[in-house]
């Protein structure tokens, strides 16, 4: 492996971990995600353990808090915490909770939301921060709809010196229109699409990160279209193709994670048809990428 890939690991991995007193922080792997204990959602959180909650987001990136039996406004209580809830794109159908998206698969299912890597809504002008999904029922199997996770500023720093020079001043298009190839959209839904930087600085700890994705980004703008096509898959193979970037949730009944959508792309794997899995998303608003 290449020394400047084994550097970048070292530096993450060898980095003082914030001690906690008022919850329980398990890390899932060396360099993304971690499962939280000690807090009950249902309940309104104190200032110092939401605090620390806060620390270990944006150390972690990805936050799993198992056994949480929320009501929707429990999820709602929660996710207000770390900022202004982000409505859904589209309509949403008589009665529905306009910042809920309800997320469900079964038997009679032709696809499912986010299978294959993504970052949430990057052809939008903001950013959410972070998105907050309650499963309350996983397949009646032994083990499938897991989610991976990956780590886009340890994605970026395992670049080649000369690559990450290269990126630093490019821009890309995110357009909806990539995310929706073969679906109709709903009536009335304009597609959204803005040019971002390809490398981005996440806005509170300022750690440059990757951010292109193959769900949301068409092509970069200064390059040919060969050029455009050939760099942007090298980029996505270095998401798909390295598993040291990532952490796999396995997902029980009742499980909330939080992911910080500025560092982290992910995964949700489809391999549990034709058994059903269910839950709830909720999404933080959060702000224009900035390079």
């Amino acid at each position: 492996m290449e020394k400047f890939v084994l550097d970048a690991v070292a530096r993450i991995t060898t980095r003082p971990r914030t001690v906690h007193d008022t919850i329980a922080v398990d890390p899932l792997t060396p360099v993304v995600g971690a499962e939280i204990s000690g807090v009950d959602l249902s309940r309104e959180l104190p200032d110092a353990q939401l605090e620390e909650i806060r620390h270990a987001f944006l150390e972690h990136h990805v936050l799993v808090f198992r056994d949480q039996k929320l009501t929707v406004e429990d999820h709602k209580r929660f996710a207000a915490r770390f900022g202004e809830l982000r409505p859904l794109p589209v309509a949403v159908p008589e009665g529905g909770d306009p910042v809920v998206l309800e997320i469900s698969a079964d038997g009679n299912s032709t696809d499912v939301d986010g299978h294959g890597w993504h970052a949430d809504g990057t052809s939008n002008p903001e950013l959410a921060l972070g998105s907050m999904l309650h499963i309350t029922r996983t397949p009646d199997v032994g083990s499938g709809g897991d989610t991976l996770f990956a780590n886009m500023h340890l994605a970026y720093e395992m670049l080649s010196p000369a690559m990450r020079a290269f990126l630093d001043g490019l821009t890309a298009v995110h357009d909806d229109a990539v995310a929706w190839q073969g679906h109709t959209p709903p009536e009335g839904y304009v597609l959204p699409r803005n040019e971002h930087p390809v490398v981005v600085r996440h806005p509170e700890t300022g750690r440059r990160l990757l951010f292109v994705n193959p769900a949301y980004t068409s092509h970069i703008v200064q390059l040919s279209g060969g050029e455009s096509r050939a760099l942007l898959d090298m980029l996505f193979d270095l998401v798909a193709r390295t598993p040291m970037l990532s952490c796999r949730v396995r997902w029980t009944p009742d499980t909330l994670v939080f992911w910080d959508n500025r560092s982290v792309q992910h995964h949700a794997v489809w391999d549990y048809y034709p058994h059903a899995r269910h839950g709830r998303r909720v999404a933080v608003k959060g702000r224009r990428p900035e390079a």
